[in-house]
C-alpha cells in the first residue's frame, strides 16, 4: 500500500514539473492568428440600400369632371397600350358625337344630290350649246338667201329670233351649272364644319376614357367605381385613376454613404439583391450618380435644407436591371453592390492585419529613430502597417512591424502596394491582442478556435 502511495505522488511530482516547464517555456508568448500574403482576383465594392422603381411611369389623371362608371383594371393587372382602363359618365358627349354624325350624314347626301345637280345642269349646257350652233348655222343660211332675195323677210326674222332665243338659253343654262357648283361648294363648306365640331366632341368624348399610354403594370389605384373625379393637378385627392409603371425597364434607386461617392462612376457594374426574392442576384449598371447630397434623417437635399444641422448625408445612385423579371414590384426594398475596382492577380492580405503602430521613441543612445519629429520632445507619428511573423537567431518567432501602403479594398482583403511579398506571414488577431502588440514581441500561432475559446495572452 505504501509502494503504491509513493508511485502516485512521484507521477504527480513529475507532471508538475512537466507542466512547470510548460509555463516556463511559454511564458512571454503572445498567441496570435496569423494568415500569409497571398495573389488574387480583388474587387471593390460600394454597398447602398433602397428600393426597386421603374424607369418610366405615369399617373392617368381625370381629364372630364364624372362619376366613374367603370374601372376595367385592379392595382397589380398588366394593361397594353392603348387599352381602355376607366371611364366617366359620358351621356351627353356620345349624344353630341352621334347627333354631329347624322348632320355629316344628311350634309354629304345633300351634297352627292348638288353632284347630280351639276351634271343635269352641264347636260343642259352641252344641249343648249349644241342647239345653238344648229341656229346658228340656219341663221347664216337664211342671212346668204335673204341677202339673195330668195327668202322673205318673214322667214330671216324668224331665223334670227330662234338664233337670239338659244343664246339666251345657253347663258340661262350656264348660270344654272354655276349656281349648282356653287350649292355643292356650299354644302362642303357646311360639311368641313361639321366634322370639324364631330371632332370636338369626339374630344370630349375621349376625355372621358382614360387609355394606357404604354405596356405597364397598374401599381396603384385610389379610386372605386362610382366616385366622382375632377380635372385637376396630379397626384391631387380626386383626381388620379391610377398610376402605371412601365415595367420592361426597371432600376434599383439606392443610397450610398457620402464617403463612398467618390469611387461610383457611370457604367459600373452592380449586383441587386432583393429582400423579398432571397438567392437571386441581379446584374446591372449604374445609369446616374445623384450629385445632391441628401440627409439621411429626412432625405431632402441639402439645398433644400433650411436647417444647419451637421449629419450624415447620402446619395442617390440609380442601377438599372440587365435582365428584369417579371417577379419585380415597385418599391421592393433592395440592396445594390457596385463594383467600383477589379483587379487580377494582385498581393493582397486580409484587412484585419492593418493596424496604426506608433513607433518607439529614440533611446539615450539615439538607436531607435522616431517616424517624424517637428522638433524636441515631438511625438512620433502612427504608421500604417502590419505585424509580420519573422524568426530571430534563437529560432523563436517575434513580431516585426512593416509599413505597408494600400490599393483597393474588397470584402475581406486589401491590396498590398509595397511593403510586403507573397508568402509573408502577418498577424491577423485577436483584435485585442493586435492593438497592443509591440514590435519584437514573442509570438506563438492559435487557431481560431483556441483564440475563441481562451482568452488572448498579451504579456
Amino acid at each position: 500500500m505504501k509502494k503504491i502511495i509513493l508511485i502516485l505522488v512521484g507521477v504527480v511530482v513529475a507532471a508538475a514539473l512537466v507542466g512547470f516547464m510548460v509555463y516556463k517555456q511559454q511564458s512571454g508568448y503572445t498567441k496570435v492568428l496569423t494568415a500569409k500574403v497571398s495573389r488574387q482576383e480583388l474587387s471593390s465594392l460600394v454597398s447602398g440600400t433602397g428600393q426597386i422603381k421603374p424607369k418610366t411611369y405615369v399617373n392617368l389623371g381625370a381629364t372630364a369632371m364624372g362619376r366613374i362608371t367603370h374601372l376595367y383594371v385592379k392595382e397589380g393587372d398588366r394593361v397594353k397600350r392603348g387599352q381602355l382602363v376607366a371611364t366617366v359618365e359620358n351621356v351627353a358627349q356620345e349624344a353630341q358625337v352621334t347627333g354631329q354624325q347624322a348632320a355629316i350624314a344628311a350634309a354629304r347626301t345633300d351634297i352627292a344630290s348638288y353632284i347630280a345637280a351639276e351634271k343635269t345642269n352641264e347636260a343642259n349646257v352641252q344641249h343648249a350649246q349644241a342647239d345653238l350652233q344648229q341656229k346658228k348655222l340656219d341663221w347664216i343660211r337664211a342671212q346668204g338667201l335673204y341677202n339673195a332675195g330668195i327668202m322673205a323677210k318673214q322667214d330671216y326674222d324668224a331665223k334670227k329670233a330662234a338664233y337670239d332665243t338659244d343664246v339666251a338659253s345657253v347663258a340661262q343654262a350656264v348660270a344654272q351649272l354655276n349656281q349648282a357648283k356653287a350649292n355643292t361648294n356650299s354644302a362642303r363648306g357646311h360639311l368641313h364644319t361639321a366634322e370639324a365640331t364631330l371632332r370636338a366632341n369626339q374630344n370630349a368624348l375621349d376625355l372621358t376614357k382614360a387609355i394606357a399610354p404604354f405596356d405597364g403594370i397598374v401599381t396603384n389605384e385610389p379610386v372605386r367605381e362610382g366616385e366622382t373625379v375632377v380635372e385637376g393637378i396630379q397626384n391631387t385627392e380626386g383626381s388620379t385613376f391610377m398610376t402605371l409603371a412601365d415595367m420592361s425597364v426597371i432600376t434599383a434607386e439606392v443610397k450610398v454613404d457620402e464617403t463612398d461617392i467618390v469611387n461610383v462612376q457611370i457604367g459600373q457594374q452592380a449586383d441587386v439583391t432583393v429582400d423579398a426574392l432571397p438567392g437571386k442576384v441581379f446584374k446591372g449598371h449604374v445609369t446616374l450618380v445623384g450629385d445632391q447630397a441628401l440627409l439621411r434623417s429626412t432625405g431632402v437635399a441639402t439645398s433644400q435644407s433650411t436647417t444647419g444641422t451637421e449629419e450624415a448625408k447620402d446619395f442617390k445612385v440609380v442601377v438599372t436591371l440587365d435582365n428584369p423579371s417579371d417577379e419585380l414590384r415597385p418599391g421592393l426594398s433592395c440592396t445594390a453592390k457596385v463594383t467600383t475596382a477589379h483587379k487580377l492577380n494582385v498581393l493582397s492580405l486580409p484587412i484585419q492585419a492593418l493596424t496604426l503602430y506608433t513607433p518607439p521613441p529614440p533611446d539615450s543612445k539615439g538607436k531607435v529613430e522616431a517616424a517624424t519629429t517637428s522638433g524636441s520632445g515631438a511625438k512620433a507619428t502612427p504608421q500604417q502597417g502590419v505585424f509580420v511573423m519573422e524568426k530571430d537567431a534563437h529560432g523563436r518567432q517575434r513580431a516585426k512591424f512593416v509599413s505597408v501602403t494600400t490599393g483597393i479594398t474588397g470584402t475581406t482583403d486589401i491590396e498590398v502596394l509595397s511593403g510586403l511579398k507573397e508568402g509573408d506571414e502577418v498577424v491577423i488577431g485577436p483584435y485585442k491582442t493586435l492593438r497592443a502588440l509591440k514590435d519584437g514581441a514573442l509570438l506563438k500561432r492559435e487557431t481560431e478556435k483556441q483564440a475563441a475559446s481562451a482568452p488572448a495572452n498579451n504579456s
